[in-house]
C-alpha cells in the first residue's frame, strides 16, 4: 500500500510515538485453517447496496472447537448455515459469534454459509456517484480492505496470519464490469444484469480481496505470454499508457531482481475515482488512484505515477507471494516496495537519479524522526494497525533494504531475496524470516544492522571535521555521533557501530580519482589519522552515501569546493553545496553559481539553487536567477521555490514574468505562481507594497488556469495562504473551500486556511475556524485530514473542540491519531493555561446561550398558551 511512539520518549526529546489507549496486539486464537473464501453478491448500486453470500470452508486445527468468532462490522446477517443446518449466533455490529451445532473434529473441515445485506456502508467498501456538487462524477464501486477494513464488506477472520483462496461472483447491471483478484473463470447474462466470476487459486488474506465495478476504457497488454490489463474511467484511455504502460518492463526488472518470477497468471490495475490511497497491492489486481493518471504535460516531469505503479506491483512479490504475519512486521512488505521504486528507477534511469530518489526517501524519514516521533521499525504497541502506515515502515524500511544490498552486493542480495521468496511462497513472514534467508543464503550475520536500524529507533548523526598536518603527511578526520550526549559510550545508550567507507579524491586533468577506506566508527567522539604521500583536494565522508544518516561537513572551503566540482558521486556534491553555503561569502557564491550552471546532474543543480537562496547577498540572488533557463523542470521549479525567499523587486519581476507567460511543465508553472504570493506578500527592498497587484495575477490564475490535478491553481491557493492579515485574500481563498470545487483543488484550500489563518482578525479567525467546524462533518477520509492539517497550524482553543470531534467521532485511526497530534500542537502553541480558559470561556458562553435560548422557549411557550387560553374563551 502507498500512503504516514510505542516507547517512552528518550532522552534526546523526541516524542512518543505511543499514545494513550495503546495496548500490545497479536494475532487472536486460530480454530483452524480458512482455506477458501467464496462471495456471491447482487448489487444495487443506485441504492448504494448489495446482499449475498460468503462460504467459508474451513480446517479446524483441533477437536471440540464448539463456537467460532468473526469479524463483522455494520453487516446484517439473515442466517448461518453448515450443509443445510441452521446456526445459531449472536451479533454485536462488530463481531460474529458462531455457536456450532456441532463440534469440530481436527482435519475434517466444515463450510459455513453466512447470508448478509450491506447497506451504505462507511468502509471497506465505497459507492461513488455523481450528484449535484459534482454531476460529471462516475458511478463506481470499489474496496479498500488494509489494514482491517475487510470485515466491513464481507463476514471474515480479520487479520493478515489466514491465508485462503478466493473467489467473487458478482451481479451487477449489463452497462458495468466487475473487476476482482484472479482470473476471470466466467461471464453470464441474467436479464437487465451481468454475472462475473472471478477465481484466484492461491492463498492471501481477506484484506487482499477486492472488487472494482464500473464502466472502463481498458487496454490488454501482456509479460511472457501473461495478461497484463489496465482499466479507466470512460474518457481516460488516452492516460493509461503514459501512467501505466512500463508495467511489463517492471514485471521483467523486479523477476530479475527478486530472482524469482511474477508469481500470478495475470495482473490487472485499475484507477477508481475518489480513493483513498495512492495504490492498494490486491492480489492480482491493484486499485491506483486516479490522480495518479498522466496527461502529455503532466508526464514531461512526474515520476510520481511510474514509481507509484512500481511500488504496487512489487508487493505481488513482498506482500501477497510473501504474507506478513502480523502488522507489527509491516515494514517488510512496505519497505521493499519502496525501495523497489529505486530498484526500478535504476534500471529505467540510471543509478545517479535512483540515489537521488533514495536520498529523498531518507529526508522523508528523517524528518518524521525530528517533527513526529521516534520509533523502532518493529513494535506491536499500537491502538490500530493503519498507525503503522508511517515514514518509518516505508522510507526508513527501504533504506534498510539498501543498506542490506550494500553489506551483502548485488549477487547475494538477490540471493537472499530469492530465498526468502522461495522459502516462504504463499505462506507468512516476519522480520525473522528476513535474517534467516540472509543466513541461509550467504552466511552472513546482519543482525547488527537490524540491532539498530529495526528493532530501535533513531540513526547517527555524524559532524565530521578535517584538517591535513603537511609536515608529517597526515589527515585527520574527527567524528562525532551527536545523538547521543557527551560521556555516552555504548550502543545501547544509542551510539552507532557501523563501518564507514572514507574517500580521498585527488583531482587530474579534471578527473578525480578516489581512493576509498572503511572505518569502524563505534564510540561518540572518534579520530582518524590517515597517512598519505600527499594532500587530498577533497575528502568524502560515507562514499555512496548508502548508510542511514544526517551529517554535518566542517571542511575548509577550498576542500568544499574541489568536492562539488569533481566528487563523482552527486549526493557527496550536494553535501558540498549545503556546507559551502553556510560559509556565507562573496567566494561561497560564486562557487555556487558556477555548479548551478555548469554541474553535470539536475539535482545537484537543484539543490545548490536551493543553497544559494540561504545566503544573503545581492549576488546570490542573480546567481539564482540564471537557474531560471535551465532545460531541466525540476531545476526551474527549485530555483521559483529558493526565489519564494527573496524578498526583492527583482525576485518578484522574475517570478511574475514565469507566471504570466507559463511554463511547459505544470509544476513550475505552480511553483511560480505560489512563490510570487510569497514575494509579493513582503515589503520588497524597494519600499514598494505589490500585494493589490499579486492578489490580482492570483485571482486571474485561479479563473484561467485550471488543469491537471489543479498544480497550477493549487499553487495560487498556496500562494493567497500567505497574506496573513489580509481580508481580501481570505475572500478570494473561502470560496475555493466550499463542496463543488474541484477536489484536488478544494483540498488544498482547506488546508491553506490554517496558515492564513495567522494573522487574521478576530473576524476572520471565526470565519475560518466556522468553515472548519462545518467541513469536519462530511465523511470522507482526505478531507477529514486537510481540515486536521488546517486546524493544527492555528492558535485559538477553537481548533482545539473541533479537534477533540474528529479525535472523538472519525472512523478512521490516521485522522483519529493526527488529530490529537494537532490538539498538542495546537496547545502548546496558545499555552495550556490559556488554552484551558478559553475553553472553560467558550463552555460559559455556550452555558449562556442555552440559557438564553431556554428563556426565550419558555417565554414563547408562555406566549402560546395565553393565546390559546385567549381563544377558548
Amino acid at each position: 500500500m502507498s500512503v504516514a511512539a510505542y516507547f517512552n520518549a528518550d532522552e534526546n526529546g523526541h516524542k512518543s510515538f505511543e499514545l494513550p489507549g495503546a495496548s500490545p496486539h497479536y494475532n487472536p486464537d486460530r480454530p483452524g485453517q480458512v482455506e477458501h473464501i467464496a462471495l456471491d453478491l447482487d448489487f444495487d448500486i443506485p441504492k448504494k447496496s448489495y446482499r449475498g453470500t460468503c462460504t467459508i470452508r474451513l480446517n479446524p486445527v483441533r477437536n471440540g472447537v464448539d463456537s467460532l468468532t468473526l469479524d463483522a462490522v455494520s453487516l446484517s446477517i439473515d442466517a448461518i448455515t453448515i450443509g443445510n443446518e441452521q446456526q445459531s449466533f449472536d451479533y454485536d455490529g462488530e463481531q460474529l459469534h458462531i455457536h456450532l451445532s456441532k463440534p469440530t473434529l481436527a482435519g475434517q473441515p466444515i463450510t459455513l454459509a453466512i447470508a448478509y445485506a450491506v447497506k451504505e456502508p462507511q468502509r471497506g467498501i465505497y459507492f461513488i456517484a455523481p450528484d449535484e456538487h459534482y454531476p460529471d462524477k462516475p458511478y463506481q464501486v470499489w474496496t479498500q480492505g488494509e489494514d482491517e477494513d475487510s470485515r466491513f464488506w464481507f463476514p471474515c477472520f480479520d487479520y493478515p496470519g489466514q491465508l485462503a483462496t478466493s473467489e467473487v461472483r458478482v451481479r451487477v447491471p449489463k452497462k458495468y464490469f466487475a473487476l476482482s483478484n484472479g482470473e476471470l473463470v466466467s461471464t453470464e447474462e441474467d436479464g437487465k444484469a451481468k454475472i462475473y466470476h472471478w477465481q484466484l487459486d492461491k492463498v492471501h488474506p481477506s484484506y487482499l480481496m477486492t472488487l472494482a465495478i464500473g464502466e472502463y476504457d481498458s487496454i490488454e497488454n501482456e509479460w511472457r505470454g501473461r495478461p497484463v490489463r489496465y482499466y479507466v474511467a470512460k474518457g481516460r484511455k488516452d492516460q493509461i499508457e503514459l501512467t501505466m504502460g512500463k508495467t511489463p518492463q517492471m514485471m521483467e526488472r523486479f523477476s530479475q531482481v527478486f530472482g524469482y518470477d511474477y508469481p500470478f497468471s495475470n495482473y490487472d490495475q485499475a484507477c477508481p475515482a475518489d480513493f483513498i490511497f495512492g495504490g492498494m497491492e490486491n492480489t492480482t489486481t491493484t486499485l491506483l488512484t486516479d490522480r495518479c493518471l498522466l496527461d502529455q504535460r503532466a508526464a514531461i516531469d512526474n515520476l510520481r505515477s511510474e514509481t507509484l505503479v512500481a511500488h504496487e506491483l512489487a508487493h505481488q512479490w513482498f506482500g501477497d507471494l510473501i504474507v506478513i504475519n502480523h502488522w507489527s512486521h509491516a515494514w517488510v512488505k512496505e519497505g521493499m516496495a519502496t525501495y523497489s521504486e529505486v530498484l526500478w528507477l535504476e534500471a529505467a534511469y540510471g543509478r545517479d537519479e535512483a540515489m537521488y530518489y533514495h536520498l529523498n526517501h531518507a529526508r522523508a524519514y528523517l524528518a518524521e524522526d525530528a517533527s513526529r516521533y521516534r520509533r523502532p521499525l518493529v513494535t506491536h504497541i499500537y491502538r490500530e494497525p493503519i498507525e503503522l502506515y508511517d515514514r518509518h515502515i516505508y522510507e526508513k524500511g527501504s533504506c534498510v533494504y539498501h543498506m542490506i544490498r550494500q553489506a551483502l552486493g548485488d549477487q547475494l542480495f538477490t540471493k537472499t531475496l530469492k530465498t526468502l521468496l522461495t522459502d516462504n511462497a504463499h505462506s507468512t513472514v516476519e522480520t525473522v524470516d528476513v535474517l534467516r534467508a540472509i543466513d541461509k543464503a550467504t552466511g552472513k550475520n546482519l543482525r547488527y544492522l537490524f540491532d539498530q536500524y529495526v528493532y530501535r529507533g533513531g540513526h547517527p548523526d555524524y559532524a565530521v571535521s578535517y584538517s591535513w598536518d603537511g609536515d608529517s603527511n597526515l589527515v585527520k578526520l574527527m567524528v562525532t555521533q551527536t545523538q547521543v550526549a557527551d560521556g555516552k559510550s555504548q550502543v545501547q545508550e544509542g551510539l552507532f557501530d557501523l563501518q564507514i567507507p572514507i574517500g580521498f579524491g585527488y583531482v587530474e586533468n579534471d578527473t578525480a580519482n578516489v581512493q576509498t577506506v572503511t572505518v569502524r566508527i563505534h564510540e561518540r567522539q572518534q579520530a582518524f589519522y590517515f597517512p598519505l604521500q600527499k594532500k587530498p583536494d577533497f575528502m568524502s565522508f560515507d562514499v555512496g552515501n548508502h548508510t542511514l544518516k544526517t551529517v554535518k561537513l566542517e571542511y575548509p572551503l577550498k576542500e568544499l569546493q574541489a568536492q562539488l566540482k569533481y566528487d563523482p558521486e552527486p549526493i557527496s556534491r550536494l553535501y558540498a553545496a549545503k556546507a559551502i553555503a553556510k560559509k556565507g561569502t562573496l567566494e561561497a557564491v560564486e562557487t555556487l553559481s558556477a555548479a548551478l550552471i555548469n554541474d553535470s546532474f539536475w539535482a545537484v543543480r537543484a539543490e545548490v539553487a536551493e543553497a544559494l537562496a540561504t545566503i544573503q547577498l545581492d549576488q546570490a540572488v542573480e546567481g539564482l536567477l540564471k537557474g531560471l533557463n535551465d532545460k531541466h523542470p525540476k531545476v526551474r521549479r527549485a530555483v521559483v521555490n529558493a526565489l519564494a525567499g527573496v524578498k526583492t523587486a527583482a525576485s518578484y519581476k522574475a517570478l511574475k514574468s514565469v507566471v504570466e507567460n507559463g511554463d511547459e511543465s505544470y509544476y513550475v508553472e505552480g511553483a511560480a505562481v505560489n512563490a510570487l504570493g510569497k514575494v509579493g506578500s513582503s515589503t520588497l527592498d524597494n519600499g514598494k507594497s505589490k500585494e493589490k497587484k499579486t492578489l490580482k495575477l492570483l485571482k486571474m490564475v485561479l479563473e484561467e488556469r485550471a488543469g491537471w490535478n489543479e498544480v497550477v491553481r493549487s499553487g495560487a491557493i498556496a500562494g493567497l495562504s500567505v497574506f496573513k492579515s489580509s481580508e481580501a485574500a481570505l475572500d478570494l481563498l473561502l470560496p475555493y473551500t466550499e463542496i463543488g470545487v474541484p477536489q484536488a483543488l478544494r483540498l488544498n484550500a482547506i488546508r491553506s486556511l490554517g496558515k492564513i489563518a495567522a494573522g487574521q482578525s478576530k473576524v476572520g479567525c471565526d470565519r475560518i475556524l466556522d468553515r472548519l467546524e462545518a467541513i469536519a462533518r462530511e465523511e470522507f477520509f482526505l478531507t477529514q485530514v486537510a481540515v486536521v492539517m488546517a486546524l493544527g497550524q492555528m492558535e485559538v482553543s477553537g481548533a482545539v473542540r473541533v479537534l477533540q470531534g474528529l479525535a472523538e467521532q472519525s472512523p478512521d485511526g490516521r485522522v483519529k491519531r493526527r488529530a490529537e497530534e494537532a490538539m498538542g500542537k495546537v496547545r502548546k502553541a496558545i499555552g495550556a493555561d490559556k488554552a484551558v480558559d478559553e475553553l472553560r470561556k467558550d463552555l460559559d458562553e455556550l452555558k449562556q446561550l442555552n440559557r438564553d435560548l431556554k428563556s426565550r422557549l419558555e417565554t414563547l411557550e408562555a406566549k402560546a398558551k395565553a393565546e390559546k387560553k385567549a381563544k377558548e374563551k
